[in-house]
């Protein structure tokens, strides 16, 4: 289980987080919604690792875990962004493999494997040797998800995943995250649309500007 207790951020003077807490249960899904500016990225982005905080502590299955130093994050808390941040210059094979063979010192067969038994449960077979900008908006969604699950992380967060999607590539991404938990993955994920949290949610935390 991921615990957050009294999670606090700021930028500069204005508090962004004030004491945030709350419980991700193993397996459920946690939806973060509320409106533009009132956090959610950045919340995401302090359990990521990807921003340090200014207080409160992290505990992860009874044990504090600060997301921003430890070493292995990636296999801890995986993380599927916006704008998907795919390197231009690699394959779809090449962008799933590249960190589990560097930062988990898997060898490449095992990699490949690895990668090719996600492609296909996320039907993207055929496309292992395309490059991002020869895939559509949903299959670049996808590879990220592939990527990020390549690392076998006990969590998985999505920062606004449907946001670019027409309504059919939303049902997919749905799909996508419910297959997911029932393989047991812990999943957080940021959204605007309420509709889609409440599709995919076993729970919903809103968030709000902290000057509202």
């Amino acid at each position: 289980m991921l615990e957050l207790k009294d999670i606090t951020k700021r930028f500069d003077n204005r508090t962004i987080l004030n004491k945030m807490s709350f419980q991700v249960p193993d397996g459920e899904i946690l939806a973060i919604v509320g409106p533009s500016g009132a956090g959610k990225t950045t919340l995401l982005r302090c359990i990521t690792g990807l921003e340090t905080v200014d207080g409160g502590d992290f505990i992860l299955d009874d044990e504090k875990f600060n997301p921003a130093a430890n070493r292995d994050n990636d296999k801890v808390i995986g993380v599927v962004f916006q704008d998907f941040q795919l390197f231009p210059n690699l394959t779809v094979m090449d962008n799933v493999t590249l960190a589990p063979e560097l930062a988990l010192k898997m060898n490449k067969a095992d990699a490949t494997k690895r990668a090719q038994d996600l492609i296909d449960q996320l039907s993207l077979s055929g496309k292992e040797q395309l490059y991002p900008f020869q895939l559509s908006g949903g299959q670049k969604q996808r590879v990220a998800i592939v990527r990020a699950l390549a690392m076998n992380p006990k969590i998985l967060c999505y920062d606004e995943p449907t946001s670019a999607l027409d309504p059919d590539l939303r049902q997919t991404v749905e799909q996508i995250i419910l297959n997911l938990k029932s393989e047991k993955m812990t999943q957080i994920v940021v959204t605007h649309d309420m509709q889609f949290a409440k599709n995919i949610a076993d729970q919903i935390l809103r968030v709000e500007p902290i000057d509202a």
